[in-house]
């Protein structure tokens, strides 16, 4: 069996563990990447839409997205790879008066934070997203420095800057066992080598607590299976992400947007959940959404759908990302539970976990920390999640 010593192994070679093998790699750490899969963004990155905002109703997630916009946005300038960034900006409506007291009370907390967000009425919201149904339309927020990338090309992207930084990863590979001596961190081993560091991130997305019962620990992660689709492509006639929060049956919310391209890719939040890691698609969902996109939007009637998918969501009781270090084993970091939305928090939550493990953490990184951290009381839920 093959031997290694890093500063850092990160478990999982998906939305988090990529932009955090990155992150901490620009920071001049040896890092070593181990993933089951074949290839980088093979788990729920391959699964995911490419929405990407800040506008949320936690703090924590609204900072970690701020970055993640900031760093997407200027990637092809940066660094010149073509991840289909698109600046189109999100809006969620309201059709009901419990959805616009949601909306108006949460701007205070997002002007907070430096969003650019407003309330739009039905008219101004009309002349923003001209197909949306106006019967019964009360208004919404329009946050429009929001927007999209591909998963796929931002992934890779990311992924091969890693590398020639000199990110190490080891793909086909399954941690098996994580030694843990006198209560530090030793390193991991897997089904093909043993690997040494001081420092384990458990970046495994729907895996996450099974990895962290191989260090003896537990973290309260269930994976939860939604359905996405995308349809052909069409004349370009929207521009926002179009979230409508209003439950429904079988469904709690959905949303969709149009790929630069033309497509209109879309996703449902099922309810009941659909507990487990079953990926494969079902009958029901193409129905259950199609009803909810043509009330919103009619005009979608006529398109052609292409292809449904289905991806698993890593959902917390609270619905935000647990991350930091593990207090019953030094060197352990959670970096686990996105909710669905590791694309989005995942480039700006890697820059703030390679402050962590150089200990260069700020005051406002602490905030952070202290809202995601493992030891919180899950109590309550994230509004926007």
């Amino acid at each position: 069996m093959a031997n290694g010593h890093h500063d850092v192994i990160v478990i999982g070679a998906g939305s988090v563990g990529v932009p955090a093998a990155l992150a901490l790699a620009e920071a001049g750490l040896d890092v070593l990447v181990v993933d089951r899969y074949a290839s980088p963004g093979q788990g729920a990155n391959k699964a995911a839409i490419g929405g990407v905002r800040a506008t949320h109703s936690d703090t924590a997630k609204i900072r970690i997205g701020l970055k993640s916009i900031e760093l997407l946005s200027a990637w092809q300038e940066t660094h010149g790879d073509n991840i289909e960034w698109h600046t189109g900006g999100y809006t969620f409506v309201a059709y009901e008066p419990r959805e616009e007291r949601m909306l108006k009370d949460l701007l205070e907390v997002q002007h907070r934070y430096g969003l650019n967000i407003d309330w739009l009425d039905r008219e101004e919201l009309l002349q923003a997203v001209p197909a949306l149904e106006p019967g019964g339309l009360i208004g919404g927020t329009l946050s429009p420095e929001d927007g999209n990338a591909s998963p796929l090309l931002a992934l890779h992207a990311m992924y091969a800057r890693a590398r020639a930084l000199g990110a190490e990863f080891r793909f086909g590979e399954t941690v098996t066992t994580i030694p843990v001596e006198n209560g530090r961190i030793r390193g991991v081993t897997t089904d093909r080598a043993r690997y040494a560091a001081p420092v384990v991130i458990n970046a495994a997305g729907a895996h996450a607590r099974p990895i962290a019962q191989l260090a003896g620990l537990d973290v309260p992660v269930t994976p939860d299976a939604h359905e996405g689709g995308v349809t052909e492509a069409v004349a370009r006639f929207l521009e926002p992400m179009v979230v409508d929060t209003r439950p429904r049956p079988g469904s709690a919310n959905f949303y969709f947007y149009q790929h630069h391209t033309g497509q209109i890719v879309f996703c449902i939040t099922p309810d009941p959940p659909i507990v487990g890691t079953d990926r494969r698609e079902t009958s029901a969902f193409l129905p259950m959404v199609s009803r909810r996109m043509i009330e919103v939007m009619p005009r979608l009637r006529h398109i052609k759908v292409r292809r449904t998918w289905r991806g698993l969501y890593p959902m917390t009781p609270d619905g935000a990302p647990i991350v930091g270090w593990a207090r019953e084993v030094e060197g352990f970091v959670q970096a686990v539970g996105m909710c669905g939305q590791g694309f989005m928090l995942g480039p700006g939550l890697g820059a703030y976990l390679a402050r962590l493990v150089t200990d260069s953490l700020e005051a406002e990184d602490r905030e952070v920390f202290d809202l995601l951290s493992p030891y919180r009381v899950f109590a309550g839920t994230e509004q926007l999640r």
